[in-house]
């Protein structure tokens, strides 16, 4: 039995060094998001209202794809991501509205359906100071101008999201004081945590903070290709070259 472990929270808390990390002391296989290759993205830090849904169906196709070799590298070893597939229902209902968001709605059920949920997800919290201040120590050339606003809205829908979070067991990892880059203890603080919720020791359940909302209802199953149709109708000027997108990313938007 191999564990599926996967690492969530806001940008900048430090899921990818984390899981870096992590990966010898579990002796584990590595799946990291592919953020860098999404064209769109700088775009969308310049001007997120216009390029939100170009931005998010890019992503959403992308860790489709790579959520599909999960089965896979768990008949291995155990496996470390650092991101896992429902953050990309996050961050589409914080930057797309109106159809578009009802059409990402139904593509995003038909595709969430097959994906293999995680063992544990380990949420690093952190606040907005801290999140700031590594965002501007890794200064990624598209990240130099992040509205603080955003990462603060971004906070919130991930309270929302955790607090009432029963996909998988959740472990609430508090960031803020840590440093498991510089400071082995806090590395392997983290370890030890890891591993008692494996073997079933559960923290009380994540307390809701003033500003956290309600969970938002999930989506009904819906069917993927019919979806895939309402977004080519829909769009065809603005997504063109979405077609050209799935087939690079290894997927026949008539077969999903």
């Amino acid at each position: 039995m191999h564990s599926y472990i996967v690492f969530e929270g806001v940008i900048g808390v430090g899921k990818t060094t984390l899981a870096r990390l992590l990966q010898p002391r579990f002796q584990s296989e590595l799946l990291l998001e592919a953020f860098d290759e999404n064209p769109f993205l700088s775009d969308f830090y310049s001007d997120r209202a216009r390029y939100a849904f170009q931005t998010q169906i890019f992503f959403l196709l992308s860790r489709y794809r790579q959520q599909q070799a999960a089965p896979r590298l768990l008949r291995q070893r155990s496996l470390l991501a650092d991101y896992f597939f429902e953050k990309d229902k996050l961050f589409a209902h914080l930057n797309i509205t109106g159809d578009e968001l009802t059409m990402y709605d139904h593509l995003y059920a038909a595709l969430a359906e097959k994906v293999r949920r995680p063992d544990l997800v380990v949420y690093l919290r952190a606040d907005v100071d801290t999140l700031m201040a590594r965002i501007a120590m890794r200064d990624r050339p598209y990240e130099r101008q992040m509205d603080r606003g955003y990462i603060a809205a971004l906070a919130r829908a991930y309270e929302a999201l955790f607090t009432h979070y029963t996909t998988a067991p959740l472990l609430v990892i508090e960031s803020d004081e840590m440093d498991f880059v510089r400071r082995p203890a806090d590395l392997a603080h983290i370890e030890q945590r890891i591993r008692a919720a494996l073997a079933g020791v559960r923290q009380p359940s994540l307390l809701p903070r003033p500003e956290a909302g309600g969970a938002e209802t999930p989506v009904q199953g819906a069917d993927a290709a019919a979806a895939l149709a309402e977004l080519y109708a829909a769009h065809r000027q603005a997504l063109q070259s979405l077609d050209v997108l799935a087939r690079n990313l290894g997927l026949d938007p008539e077969e999903l």
